[in-house]
């Protein structure tokens, strides 16, 4: 089972070795305390498989939203507690670029990316192997972002802040716009080989990948 929740979007899906057998998820923000536990069971009745035949709950690890970051982690932590199974933790921004792979399959780079604010975005970049080029961090968006890259090859982009990017590089004629987001089935076939190789995250000690630390902003008040 796979719980993406690190955007907007609340995803899960169930996948039989690395192919996703059912998916359900909502894109509307703001709903993953509410949809959540609701979507993993439905997922279980819709593909009539009981919860004693998960072999492992794969969480999307961030960067992302905190809040929505800390509802999948303890999510998948529940599941993994309750039936005595291992996590499985897949970065955020690789199952991105996985997912815009499987769009274009035939590039050489993929550039997943998170709307952060303003013109700021959470980004890394990866080979078509899903090697890690370039590690992930905050990017400001402007003219020359990635110019590096794009002077040499084709870049293919994804993610929720695309209207942000093509702002910026719609002329650019080597940077390719793919229109995939976040979404739990994009995790299953990282997941998987991850469970092959028994490459397992602590669940009583995992913490999502947050990139930057969480400032809680207090109301104003007038003093007397």
């Amino acid at each position: 089972m796979a719980i993406e929740t690190s955007t907007e979007i609340c995803s899960v899906a169930l996948g039989k070795d690395a192919t996703c057998v059912a998916l359900i998820e909502n894109t509307q923000g703001n709903t993953h305390a509410e949809k959540i536990l609701v979507f993993i069971d439905q997922i279980l009745q819709q593909a009539n498989i009981p919860t004693t035949k998960i072999d492992a709950v794969c969480v999307s690890a961030g960067p992302g939203s905190y809040t929505g970051l800390r509802i999948g982690v303890s999510s998948a932590k529940g599941l993994c507690d309750a039936l005595d199974i291992p996590l499985i933790a897949v970065s955020t921004l690789q199952s991105m670029a996985w997912g815009a792979k499987t769009q274009y399959p035939d590039y050489n780079y993929y550039c997943p990316m998170i709307d952060a604010r303003r013109m700021e975005v959470y980004s890394a970049v990866y080979d078509a192997d899903m090697q890690t080029i370039q590690e992930v961090t905050n990017v400001v968006l402007y003219e020359n972002t990635y110019s590096d890259f794009l002077k040499k090859d084709k870049l293919v982009f994804s993610g929720n802040a695309l209207t942000k990017l093509q702002t910026v590089l719609s002329d650019n004629p080597n940077a390719v716009f793919a229109e995939t987001k976040t979404s739990a089935r994009y995790l299953l076939a990282l997941a998987y080989e991850q469970y092959i190789n028994r490459n397992f995250a602590d669940t009583a000690y995992f913490e999502p990948f947050y990139l930057k630390e969480f400032h809680a902003v207090l109301p104003k008040t007038k003093r007397l």
